[in-house]
């Protein structure tokens, strides 16, 4: 069984939230760094570091959309065909317990 305390937190958000540790960090050593201070644009580095912020975050947006694009697609399709939807789990149920029983054979 799983912990409760790892149970409790998504993947999702832990990476998130280690990604976003990771950024501040870089951004605190991009502004500590003597290069920063000489360059009127700021260093190559930290527009790669904001090009990625920027890439990564529309990235996220995107998944996300299709994430929930497809969960209510999938949602509206069980809805509309209850019975079909249920004869599609119970042929997968009887397959994954055939297969895992040939496995313990």
């Amino acid at each position: 069984m799983k912990n409760s305390e790892t149970a409790s937190v998504d993947p999702t958000h832990a990476f998130l939230s280690d990604l976003q540790a990771l950024m501040a960090d870089a951004e605190k050593l991009l502004s500590n760094s003597p290069e920063s201070e000489h360059t009127e644009n700021g260093s190559p580095l930290r527009m790669r570091l904001e090009a990625a912020q920027e890439r990564f975050n529309e990235l996220y947006a995107g998944a996300k959309k299709q994430v929930i694009a497809g969960g209510k697609y999938t949602d509206k399709t069980i809805r509309e065909n209850p019975y079909q939807a249920l004869a599609v789990a119970a042929v997968v149920g009887v397959l994954v317990g055939v297969l895992i029983g040939r496995r313990h054979s």
